[in-house]
């Protein structure tokens, strides 16, 4: 694409991007955005080739932005400090955007959103930090799926609620009780029981020198299996 060409498709995306954001979804015609953007309809179309197309550029424009300013954070040396920090900003997020979340959580876009996929990859990245401190008692799938889950939950709740009848502390809550179920209580040593050492070698594993490849992959097995224990939700 030219310059000229990707300069017009991202003013576009801008213009729809500050629509959505000021008067929702419906507001995101082929009509009004060509008038904001002063050029004529059909223009849109030689980029998108219906609203929906154009709704996910937008959704994934406001995301890359967010999730660029994410990963750029120094997580400092607490991982579970950083932790608590990604999910204060992914909360804060969905409130200042509710459009855009919307857009994001409805499975079908998200799952084709690159944006999206590497959102999951920072909160991926935050939970294998805690589990190579020991911290984790569970797998860190288990982990990423859960916090993901609550707090997409928590800020739909919230947005689903009048502003003024919104509890502040919701989110807080829901984050205490997720951590209460996926972290020990206190930092090693020693690890707090046979599951949070084995999900903390298992962070570890791939870069353990002196092990072939498949002696890795079969360290890893059995240590998934020591972490999936079924008292811990693993």
């Amino acid at each position: 694409m030219s310059a000229g060409r990707q300069q017009t498709r991202e003013r576009i995306v801008e213009v729809a991007a500050r629509l959505l954001g000021e008067h929702g979804a419906a507001a995101v015609t082929t009509r009004a955005v060509a008038q904001a953007a002063g050029m004529q309809a059909p223009t849109i179309y030689r980029f998108f080739e219906d609203k929906d197309a154009l709704l996910d550029a937008v959704a994934e424009h406001v995301l890359a932005t967010y999730v660029a300013e994410k990963a750029l954070v120094e997580d400092g040396a607490d991982p579970v400090a950083a932790l608590r920090a990604g999910w204060d900003a992914h909360v804060g997020f969905g409130l200042a955007n509710p459009a855009v979340f919307g857009l994001l959580t409805d499975p079908g876009r998200g799952a084709r959103s690159a944006a999206a996929v590497a959102g999951l990859d920072v909160l991926r990245t935050r939970v294998h930090r805690v589990a190579a401190a020991g911290l984790l008692r569970v797998t860190e799938r288990r982990a990423v799926e859960l916090i993901h889950a609550a707090g997409t939950g928590a800020v739909l709740t919230l947005l689903a609620t009048p502003p003024h009848e919104r509890d502040p502390e919701l989110a807080d809550a829901m984050y205490d009780a997720v951590t209460r179920s996926i972290l020990t209580d206190a930092p090693p040593p020693p690890p707090d029981g046979p599951t949070a050492a084995a999900v903390a070698i298992r962070a570890v594993a791939p870069t353990l020198p002196g092990l072939s490849g498949a002696e890795r992959a079969l360290l890893a097995e059995w240590l998934d299996r020591a972490g999936d224990d079924p008292k811990t939700g693993g």
